[in-house]
This record gives C-alpha cells, structure tokens and sequence, in this order.
C-alpha cells in the first residue's frame, strides 16, 4: 500500500529510511507506471536525488524542515527554475521556466523533493485531462476511465502510488473534482490564501493553488507549507495562516453542517447520492447537526462561470503571440501571419473555444449583456453561501454528479462536459474553501464527498475530514494494478 505524507515523515524522522531511499523508490514506480497513466509530463529525477541527498543531510543535523525529504509533483503550471513548464500546451513546450512560483519556493524551503511535473488538460481548461498536448491521463482505477481535469496528473500520481502528494490548481473544481474521480483527497482554499506568483494564469479571478494527498493530514502539512501572504502578488490575502495540523484532532460534535437541497436534486446519480448519504449519516454519529439549507442560484453557476472564465482567459491567453517566448511558427511571412499561425498552432481546440466565447463575451456592445452580468449573478451566487453561513458552520454535498466516465465519451460534447462541474464552480466564483474526500466506490471507481467552508476556515474543513477518515478507511484504498 502507497505510504502516506505522514508515515513518510516518520520513517525519516526514525531513520527506518532515507530520502534518497524512498526517493529512488519513488522514481522507479514512475518509471514503472507512468507508461500507462501518462501522469508525468516531466520527471526531474538528478534534481530530486539531489535534493533528497541534501534533505538527507538536514535529517542527519536533526533540523529538519516540515517537509524535509517527502517526495512530491508539481502540476505543470507552476513555474519551476531551469525545468520545462509547459502547462499542458503546445504553446509552451519550449517554456524553461526562470524562477520558483511561490508555491513552489515554499515547498521547497519546507525541505520537499521534487520528482517531477504532471500533466494537465492545455492551460488548466478542461474536466476530464483529455485536452493536454501530451495526451490524455488515465485514472488507475480503471484505465479506461478518466482522472478528472484539470489536474488530473497530479490525483492520479497519487492514487497509484507515484507520488505521495501533488500540488494542483482549481479554476472551477481542477483540484476536487479529480480529487473524487481518483480517491484521494484535495483542498482548494480560499482565494488569496496561496500565491498566485509564478502560477501561469487561466481565470486570475477564480484561480487557486491547492494540494493532492491521500488523507486530510497530509493535505494539512502541504497547506501549511504552501499558504501566506506574498507581496508578489497582488490578490495574496495577509490573514494570519491557521495550524492547520495543531486541530485535526479535535472532535466535532455539535457541528453545523448544511446539505443544499439542490445539490441532492435530479442530475445526481442516485447511486452516488445513497454512499454520500452513509458517509453524513457517520458524520451525524460523531456529533454533527445536520440541517437543510438552499442555495438557490446555483442553476446559475455554470453559465456565470463560462462567462467569466472565458472572458479572463481570453485576456490572460493574448500574451502567447510567438514573440516573446512559446511557440512560434516557422517562416512568418508578416507580424499578422506571426500571431495567427503561431496561436493557431499552439493552443488546441478547447483553448481556441474558450479564448473565442471570452473574446466575444468582452467586445463592444457585448460586455453588459454577459460579462458584466455575469459579475451580477456572481455577487448573487456569493450572497447565497454568506445567507447560509448565518446559519450553518459548513456545507456538504458530492463532489461531482457521476463517477469518473470513459475517456472519450464526453468530448464531443462540451456542455455535457462543463456539467462535470456544476457541484464545485459555485465556490471558485464565490471564493470559498472546498475539499473533497473519498467515501466509497460506486462500479469500482471512487465517489467523492465535498466540504465547503466559510472564507479562511481550511482548518474546519480539514479538521472535519481528518474525523471521518479516522473511523473509515476510502482514503487508504489504492487501485489493485498499481498497489
């Protein structure tokens, strides 16, 4: 069975191995696996030898870090200095990054190895990680089925066993609804709670870093490490970053916890719905209240968030013109010619899709019929989580409508798609925390349940988790094929 952040830390804390060790370990299950799952874009294994050799030294002083010597991914977004950061593109093949995000820095200041870059669907834009330059993932669950999107490299690395934990950046759900379809664990936080710097952007607005780990205690350590306020970015919040370990332990009765009646409505998969009911019936066991509650815009929230979304990331996308840096085509006849082919060239399909309805969503004569309304049913769909606060200390519901589908089945149809995400979107346009958490399977592939907290209580959400992962063991489950 896959060992855990924490079992990691305590093997190294008691010299059972090194990090070199368990690092080598680690590289050689990729190398083993990552053939069928396609989970690594790329694997930096002199550079993780060497840092786990220095982690190694650190342990040897007994000044290790909160970190020192675990094995972890990168999701191919984050900027690493002097290794490939493609984010999933074509655009961005040639992209040798020349700093640290600040994620990045801090995990590795906190004494983690880095074993390599996941992959991902293009620029983050996708829900089932089948829109990547490199190829579609695999969920190791079932091989056929997909991991989720958009970072579906870094949950399944985890779910077979190829890394420890991974980071991850959700937009609309890119970290918990891959989180459910691989049965692991993952936390966005609130926006500003980790930096943006060095993060390549897809929507500036919604976009958050988070971790993947296979339990709310591993993802407690990476948050810590991961979280505060940098003076690089201008969307980084200065509110005091919790201990988020120091309460893990502590018991939950008398808890609030709300179940939005249209979360539990018609497009749920009833088979879904009755394991998530076993899991909040265990939850009412340790001592929480559960209440019923409504958040009556969220019909509003996909076609909110595509309008959003797709306007920023029209914007944030025009800077890839072939100039500067990325792609760029061979033989340009004028400076026209530069820009249409090279971004012709680089971005696939979905990008090309999403950056046309953003363009269109933002042009004269447009911008107040659907950008700007948008932003209205936004503020809406905010005031319905803050008017269900007032009442309840936490919100739950699935994670997604449906367990991981086969690779193939939705792409030709791009609603049907978006639709993937219509449990987890609420909360990036509100700014809220979630965290998903595995609790059960339904035909053999995971089932995840999501937590929604008030702005800034990631310590309740993990708190919470870590509770109900103690008296279950779905968070412990790994695929047969890559136990």
């Amino acid at each position: 069975m896959p060992m855990t952040v924490t079992e990691i830390r305590q093997g190294l804390a008691s010299g059972q191995f090194s990090s070199v060790e368990i690092t080598r370990d680690y590289l050689q299950r990729i190398a083993q696996h990552n053939p069928a799952l396609n989970c690594f874009i790329s694997v930096t294994e002199d550079l993780a030898l060497q840092q786990a050799g220095a982690a190694d030294a650190l342990l040897a002083q007994g000044n290790p870090g909160l970190l020192t010597g675990v094995p972890l991914a990168h999701k191919d977004l984050f900027c690493t200095d002097g290794v490939k950061t493609s984010c999933g593109s074509r655009m961005l093949d040639n992209f040798i990054a020349p700093y640290d995000a600040t994620a990045v820095e801090r995990i590795r200041d906190a004494g983690a190895v880095m074993l390599g870059k996941t992959n991902m669907d293009e620029f983050a834009m996708g829900s089932s990680n089948e829109n990547s330059w490199y190829g579609n993932v695999a969920n190791p669950w079932n091989t056929a089925h997909v991991p989720g999107g958009s970072s579906g490299g870094s949950a399944a690395a985890v779910a077979a066993g190829l890394a420890p934990a991974a980071t991850g950046t959700d937009t609309g759900g890119s970290i918990r609804q891959p989180a459910a379809l691989c049965g692991v664990t993952g936390i966005k936080p609130t926006y500003g709670r980790v930096s943006r710097y060095g993060m390549i952007a897809f929507g500036s607005s919604l976009d958050q870093g988070g971790p993947f780990a296979r339990s709310a205690a591993d993802c407690a350590l990476l948050l810590q490490a991961m979280s505060g306020f940098d003076a690089r970015d201008s969307t980084s919040s200065d509110t005091p970053v919790d201990d988020y370990s120091a309460r893990l332990e502590q018991g939950i009765e008398g808890l609030k916890i709300g179940l939005p009646k249209e979360y539990f409505a018609e497009g749920l998969d009833s088979r879904l719905a009755r394991v998530i009911e076993t899991a909040i019936d265990e939850l009412r066991k340790q001592g929480a209240e559960i209440l019923d509650i409504s958040l009556p815009n969220t019909h509003l929230s996909i076609p909110t968030y595509y309008v959003v979304a797709m306007a920023e990331c029209s914007s944030n996308l025009s800077r890839f013109d072939g100039v500067r840096f990325g792609h760029r085509c061979e033989n340009p006849v004028d400076l026209e010619d530069l820009y249409k082919r090279s971004r012709g060239e680089g971005f696939g399909a979905e990008v090309k899709r999403r950056i046309l309805i953003g363009t269109y969503a933002l042009s004269a004569g447009y911008y107040d019929a659907y950008y700007l309304k948008a932003q209205q049913l936004r503020r809406m769909i905010k005031n319905d989580f803050q008017t269900a606060f007032d009442s309840v200390d936490l919100i739950l519901g699935p994670t997604t409508p449906e367990v991981a589908f086969k690779i193939g089945a939705k792409t030709d149809d791009p609603v049907s798609m978006y639709l993937q995400d219509i449990y987890t979107i609420s909360l990036n346009l509100a700014g809220l925390p979630g965290l998903s958490l595995p609790v059960g399977f339904v035909d053999g592939l995971p089932v995840g349940m999501q937590l929604i907290g008030n702005y800034f209580d990631e310590a309740r959400l993990l708190q919470v988790a870590h509770r109900y992962q103690q008296v279950s063991d779905w968070h412990l489950q790994a695929p047969e094929a890559f136990s």
